[in-house]
């Protein structure tokens, strides 16, 4: 903020999106929701359909998605990896990646966790080269580390708000994920506020309400392979 408590632009481009970033969003993540582990879990999320554990669940199951994507030796560039998609109930999710309720929320905590490792090392091992399938447009490595980040923000947003938690992760791990996958969101706005206007949770002053859509996952960086 400025010397008046006014918003500020950045004052420099972001750095890449990292492994290093998906550890810190899920040990961020983790660390608030470990608050409410006697709490029940079976709350809507936000104003999402799922309930808190089917988003904690979709999220462990997207760390897990992404770095299957980028683990083959010739990752698919058409199709996401042949993987069994279900869903537990008509209106949930669609995960691989499923959690016996019988744990509760510490062992739904450790799979995210093992979500991260499996996203992160894959991230760290592969070359900045690589590209993979994604929806919303062949990827590389940092693109989905910083789907990895975005996912985990968000949703953790939604459960927070489902179990009365307050969240508000690092403005920087924001700022980075904001410019890799939202290259078109206002740069002189609030991070976090900004995220949550860019994949249609909240209000932006001086901007309109959006409906999100799809995020950018084409490399901005070494795009001649």
């Amino acid at each position: 903020m400025g010397d008046d408590g006014s918003l500020t632009a950045p004052e420099s481009t972001p750095g890449p999106v990292t492994a290093a970033d998906v550890e810190q969003a899920v040990r961020t993540a983790v660390a608030t929701l470990a608050d409410a582990l006697a709490a029940d879990w079976s709350v809507r999320a936000g104003d999402l359909a799922w309930d808190c554990w089917e988003t904690l669940e979709h999220m462990a199951d997207g760390l897990f998605a992404y770095a299957v994507q980028l683990a083959p030796a010739r990752p698919p560039l058409n199709s996401f990896v042949p993987l069994r998609w279900q869903r537990d109930r008509p209106d949930g999710p669609p995960n691989v990646v499923f959690v016996d309720r019988a744990v509760g929320p510490e062992g739904l905590l450790q799979v995210l966790e093992a979500g991260c490792g499996l996203l992160t090392a894959m991230v760290r091992t592969v070359s900045p080269q690589v590209r993979a399938f994604h929806a919303y447009g062949v990827s590389d490595p940092e693109g989905f580390a910083a789907m990895g980040v975005v996912e985990t923000l968000v949703h953790t947003h939604d459960v927070a708000a489902g179990l009365a938690l307050p969240w508000a992760p690092p403005a920087d791990l924001c700022d980075r994920a904001l410019a890799r996958l939202f290259p078109e969101a206002p740069r002189d706005t609030d991070r976090w506020p900004t995220l949550l206007w860019a994949t249609g949770r909240a209000e932006l002053p001086r901007h309109h309400r959006r409906a999100f859509d799809r995020w950018h996952s084409a490399p901005l960086r070494n795009e001649e392979v």
